[in-house]
Parts: C-alpha cells; structure tokens; sequence
C-alpha cells in the first residue's frame, strides 16, 4: 500500500479499540495502551503514503452502529485505508465471528459488537492494493473453536489483511501488546518504510509470540522479495552465462590455421636433438638444467687442434703459522660504568572492564532489578568521577531508561529520558541525533504509561522538551497535547 501521493487523492486511518481480552484477572491484550502507542507515529509511516490524510481514534466505543458509520466513512476514502483492530475476537449464538466493543457480554454479542462480515461488507468495493487490515487480537473460548476450524479469518476481497490471534488463556504484557510493540519497532528500525508484508514478516520474526498463535496470512503465504537478475557482465560470468563471452563486441576471433604444403618441414621438426653416449644413465647431484645444457645438436665437424700442455709453475712454500706473543692476548681491564639506579614506577592503574555487557545481560535474563542496581551505582561513580552534567553520566542515564523501558516501568522511563534530553541540549546542538533519540524515546515511555494521573503529572517537562526542539517533528508535540487532553477529559480534570 505504499503511494507516492503523485496521483492519489486523501488517505485515512482508522484505529479501532475494542474490549479488553483479560482471563482470570489477567489482561492479555490492552486495546487502549496499543492506540496510545500507535499514536506517536506519524501517520505518513503508518499509511506507507506521502498523501494527505485523516486518523480517526475509536477508543471506548459501544454502539456498533456509530462505529460502522465511522468504518463507511473511512471505506469511502478514496486514497489509501488502513483499518487497525485491537482487542478481544469473539463469537455470537449463531456462530459468527465478532470485534467484542466495551460491554459486549455472551448474550449481547450479536447486537453490541462488529461482525467480522460487517468489515468486508464495507471494504469489498474499494479499488484493490489500497486497504490494508492490521490485526492484533486475543480470542475467547467462544471464538477459538471457530478459528480452529477454519484455520484462518474470513477473506476479504479487496484488503491486504496481517496481524495475529492470540489463543485464550495465554499471560499478556503491560501496556501495548507484543505484536503492536514490535510493529512499531521495525518502523523505527527501517526509516525507508518497508511493504505490509515485508514489515509484518519482520515483526513476526522479531516478536515472541504465544504457542498457537494464529498468523495471518500464515509465514509460507507472505510473498519473500524475487533475487533480481545479475545486471552487469561481471555478475552474469559469476552467474555461470559464458555465453556472453561469444557475444561481446570486438571480440577477436581466433586465426585459422594455414595449410601447410607438402614439401613445407615444420619448424618444430626442422632440428633434431640427439643425447650423447651415456646421457640416458642417472647422474646424482646434478641439476636439470645441467642436464638439459648436456644435450647436443650436431654441428660441423672440424679439424682437431694440437692443444698445448701448460708449463707447471714452481712450488710455492706454504706459510707456516707461528704462535701469537703472549702479549698479544692481554686486553685492557674494562673500566666500569656506573649504572644508572632503576627508579621505581609506580603501578599502572587496573583497567576495569566494561560494565554494559554483563548489565544487558542480566536484562535479557529477565534479572532487571540487578541490572538496575548495577546502572545505578555506576551512575554514581560517574558523576563523583567526572560531574553531573558529563556526557559519561548522561550514558548511564540513558541506560538507566533503557532497562526501565525493557522491564515495563514506563512512568521511570520517561522521567529517566526527559532528564537525559535536558542534560543534552544544554551542551549539544538542538538538532543533534542524540537529543532527538532521548526526545522520541521519552514520548514513547510517556504514551506506554497506564495510569492517566501518572501521565498527567509528567506531561509538561516532556512537551516542554518537545516543543524546545525546532526539528522534531512537530506532530510529537501536537500529539503530546492531545493525549493529555484525552487524559484529563477521563479523569473529570482532577
């Protein structure tokens, strides 16, 4: 679903909250929490489009006919649609399938929830490759019999459908859900926004899901990207085509022989060599090419010389060594030299190793409140050692948030984030990548937070934080604002 808006009218985005799925006082997926983590990203990467567009919030709704009015208007669109549904999939007396609304009950499910049919009912006439379905659901033992017998969700026609269900019974997670969590992630990990498919097969493969978790479509549907073709001449002779080789231009052509006329004598034929007497016999120690300079080729024969004898030259008196004076081996006494006295170094400091290992693994082991109370304590020795507004312990701040974000302690993470961002841009650039990671990272945690009067209370330091950035994005901050208006609309402003 991915436009360039060249051509395309208005986009929108629908984001539906249904009921909470909760088994025995165990919430599984939190409808609320996965539309306040959605919300912090623009709506441009949400749509995959560059088109203008709406985003519709249907949080808390219970008359499923407003909420089909809202699903008409979004199928009218005619640009690109995405439709994203959280919460509890249930099924009526009659063995239909249903988005549970707050208050839908066993009884109530027929008149009080949106049919599965209502959805592609509304969907089937618009244009194809522009809507997209994103699902993140937990069924109820009502419907995963149904589930189970069919295999999958019933097709809508036009729409690209991707998501999962969650079987009943399974322990979820605080705030946003699994899958809606790491669809974000992969967002935020691949700025260029990859193809519906390409990102729900990266967030499958990245999410630990429950055992049994329906995914749709299932891994073998998802369509991988086709190898392109070697394009270059180099990579099609590393791809085995030697054919190219007959084809390239001004290749020369190998000379035919000539015919070569009977009375011609080849030249390779035209000497003979010949190995004198004994040549065949092995000698030891000799090289082969003494042995290839013994071969002889027949010359000429010419009339022999009468050599000469050489005149023996007279003897010569070997000299005969005479013994050395004792004197001669009598050396000089070696005159000392004073020694320079060693000066004692004092010891090298130890060099301490690196901390942040062993603290993400901890982490990763699920052992968050030691990794904590070692972050902390060296936050502690870097600010005794290099001062408070150092970028050292900036660092552990940081990391301080990270483990905070990993253990679900939102409210901590965010405080954590806002400080670490404050303390950059007092020594750094506005637009430096630092603050702005600590900027995003801290609207993140802030939008996780479950309890409103929590959120409340730290929402001024971060949309002050926001608004002192002039290269943020200036919907973080018009987000900001209408999140805590939400909030305080919900508390009664207390």
């Amino acid at each position: 679903m991915q436009t360039n808006g060249a051509d395309q009218q208005r986009g929108h985005v629908l984001l539906i909250a249904g009921d909470v799925a909760s088994r025995r006082r165990t919430v599984q997926v939190e409808p609320s929490a996965n539309l306040a983590a959605l919300a912090i990203v623009p709506t441009p990467v949400l749509l995959g489009s560059n088109v203008p567009s709406d985003t519709t919030y249907l949080d808390g709704i219970r008359d499923q006919n407003a909420l089909l009015m809202r699903l008409r208007t979004a199928a009218a669109t005619p640009g690109p649609l995405l439709v994203y549904l959280s919460g509890r999939l249930t099924a009526d007396r009659r063995q239909q399938l249903h988005l549970a609304l707050p208050g839908s009950t066993t009884s109530t499910t027929r008149y009080t929830a949106l049919p599965w049919e209502w959805l592609g009912a509304e969907l089937r006439t618009r244009p194809a490759g522009l809507t997209t379905i994103l699902l993140d659901l937990a069924a109820d033992k009502h419907a995963w019999p149904l589930l189970q017998e069919y295999g999958t969700l019933p097709d809508t026609a036009s729409a690209e459908t991707y998501g999962v269900i969650a079987p009943p019974g399974f322990p979820g997670s605080h705030g946003a859900s699994t899958y809606t969590r790491h669809w974000i992630e992969q967002l935020r990990l691949n700025p260029d926004r990859p193809a519906s498919s390409r990102l729900h097969a990266l967030t499958v493969g990245s999410a630990a899901l429950p055992p049994g978790t329906f995914i749709i479509p299932a891994a073998p549907e998802i369509t991988a990207p086709v190898p392109r073709p070697p394009v270059s001449n180099l990579q099609r002779l590393l791809a085995g085509d030697t054919s190219l080789l007959q084809r390239l231009p001004g290749r020369r052509q190998p000379e035919p022989e000539p015919q070569r006329r009977p009375d011609e004598i080849p030249w390779d034929e035209a000497i003979t060599y010949e190995l004198p007497p004994g040549a065949h016999q092995r000698v030891p120690d000799v090289d082969r090419t003494v042995q290839a300079e013994s071969r002889t080729v027949p010359v000429p024969q010419q009339a022999p010389q009468q050599q000469v004898p050489p005149r023996p030259s007279p003897p010569v008196a070997a000299p005969v060594p005479q013994p050395a004076p004792a004197s001669a081996y009598q050396y000089p006494a070696p005159v000392p030299v004073p020694q320079p006295v060693p000066v004692a170094q004092p010891p090298a400091p130890p060099v301490q190793p690196d901390p942040r290992p062993h603290i993400h693994e901890l982490a990763a082991a699920g052992r968050f409140h030691e990794a904590a109370q070692l972050a902390q304590a060296w936050e502690q020795h870097t600010l005794h050692a290099y001062g408070v507004d150092s970028p050292q312990a900036t660092q552990w701040t940081e990391i301080r948030a990270d483990l905070a974000k990993m253990e679900g302690r939102w409210l901590l993470a965010t405080q954590l984030w806002v400080a670490a961002g404050r303390t950059r841009l007092a020594h750094q650039a506005p637009d430096a990548p630092e603050v702005m990671a600590a900027a995003t990272s801290a609207h993140y945690c802030w939008a996780m937070i479950p309890t409103p009067r929590d959120a409340i209370a730290c929402a001024p330091e971060l949309i002050s934080l926001l608004r002192a950035l002039p290269s943020l994005d200036r919907r973080h901050v018009a987000t900001a604002q209408e999140r805590l208006q939400y909030l305080h609309a919900a508390t009664g402003g207390r």
